[in-house]
């Protein structure tokens, strides 16, 4: 259909509603809103109708629909700037499409897929069948083998049969212990759904979370800060299907709150907890030690560093000597050379990511994919050295820039371990405001709920 003349046509007159000025001034952060659920959407909605996981397909029904409200709340909030007014009640509030992401992308396809599970399709080989990933079964197996053998792993050479993938356990021994509900408890359909691994998973990061804003002084936490922490795909997806990951993170993070906070012997026995579910983490130990040392800002603490290095240190040994004295040789196989590619079954950890392309060109490929994950080394190393972080919020961003460049560099890898710095970077910006309470409300607006 034509145009009247000097009349732009009507797809440039609608674009024009979200990309020209809002009256109120608050159109900024609500674009960013739009794309954000947008993005989001873009990942649901291909998730729910090509994943070849039963769980990620269920996910990703509930989160096109959470993320398409999303997109409309935003779209409608965008509206409303524009046009100099602001919605009243309920809708009015940017936290409503964080509110549903929660509802309908995390908390339903959970309890969905819980129930789901009670059907006893756990270690088919169809992953169509699935109603929680493998490193649900594995842990929960972990458990039960740490109660009755006194070690999470199993010798994969004295099987009788060929070894797979999901006999290894390739987590420290603390990991273990979110498996132990179903281990003691389950075996009827109610106990079993109760104590799913993914339940405990869930808690432990929320109990995180809740301890974390209550040694900062429960901050006004920033809708941006929420959607990257909470109501991202990945976050999401983690939470419904897994969990193990969300549960690490929340550890790391209150880890972090610890120190800032001065309590720095509990920071390092929480930190050895995180390293000793999973190594992936302990680069953070580097970071940590530079907060604590130079935290007061009147000259190195080396008493606080050595008490935080003391319970780090004491409590990691503790956690692993027992598991790794009643058979060394598993526990080096599962928690050492299966992760690194060494071990009897090869890890099937490889997501398209930089460092596993580059890796998979050959021989030379392989030695740049671990010449670049050394060279971001030391390149965290002088950025710590020559920047330290001061504060929680410096310690998380540099946290969060460092796991990411290994995810992305290091060859055997998911991109599902993106969540960590997606995570750690929500909370930093919520340490940001933690740590300037008295930051004028023009600074904070772009943030916070409008």
């Amino acid at each position: 259909m034509e145009t009247e003349v000097g009349q732009a046509p009507a797809w440039r007159r609608a674009a024009r509603l979200f990309t020209a000025p809002a009256r109120t001034g608050e159109a900024a952060p609500l674009r960013w809103d739009l794309g954000f659920y947008l993005a989001c959407l873009a990942f649901a909605l291909p998730t729910a109708l090509v994943s070849e996981f039963y769980g990620y397909r269920v996910w990703g029904n509930f989160a096109t629909v959470a993320y398409g409200f999303g997109v409309v709340h935003s779209g409608y909030l965008l509206l409303s700037a524009r046009r100099g007014r602001r919605p009243a009640g309920v809708l009015g509030s940017r936290w409503c499409a964080v509110a549903v992401v929660a509802l309908l992308a995390m908390i339903l396809p959970l309890a969905l897929l819980v129930i789901r599970r009670l059907t006893g399709r756990d270690w088919l080989i169809t992953p169509v069948s699935w109603a929680a990933q493998p490193e649900v079964w594995v842990i929960e197996r972990s458990a039960d083998l740490l109660l009755h053998h006194g070690t999470p792993y199993v010798d994969v050479t004295a099987l009788g049969r060929v070894p797979v993938v999901n006999d290894y356990t390739p987590y420290g021994p603390v990991m273990a212990l979110f498996g132990l509900p179903r281990a003691l408890f389950g075996g009827t359909p109610l106990t079993d759904a109760l104590t799913d691994a993914r339940w405990m998973f869930a808690l432990a990061a929320c109990a995180c979370v809740l301890g974390t804003l209550k040694l900062l002084k429960r901050p006004r936490v920033p809708v941006g800060a929420a959607q990257l922490a909470l109501a991202c795909p990945l976050t999401a997806l983690t939470w419904a299907v897994a969990g193990p990951d969300l549960a690490i993170v929340g550890l790391l993070v209150l880890s972090c709150a610890l120190a800032a906070t001065g309590r720095v012997a509990w920071s390092g026995l929480v930190l050895a907890l995180v390293i000793s579910a999973k190594l992936i983490v302990a680069p953070a130990a580097a970071v940590l030690a530079v907060l604590v040392l130079v935290r007061r800002g009147n000259g190195p603490d080396w008493a606080a560093l050595a008490r935080f290095a003391a319970a780090l240190v004491a409590t990691t040994a503790a956690l692993h000597l027992p598991v790794y004295l009643v058979d060394p040789a598993a526990f080096v196989e599962h928690v050492f050379r299966f992760p690194l590619g060494m071990g009897v079954v090869r890890s099937p950890a490889a997501s398209p990511l930089p460092g596993h392309l580059i890796a998979e060109t050959g021989p030379v490929g392989q030695v740049a994919a671990f010449a670049l994950v050394g060279a971001a080394a030391v390149a965290m190393v002088v950025w710590l050295v020559r920047r330290p972080p001061a504060n929680g919020s410096g310690a998380l961003l540099r946290t969060a820039v460092g796991l990411g460049a290994l995810i992305l560099l290091t060859p055997a890898t998911r991109y599902g371990y993106l969540v960590y710095p997606l995570v750690l970077l929500g909370a930093h910006l919520t340490f940001r405001v933690a740590e300037v309470p008295a930051a004028p409300p023009a600074q904070q607006s772009a943030t916070t709920s409008s």
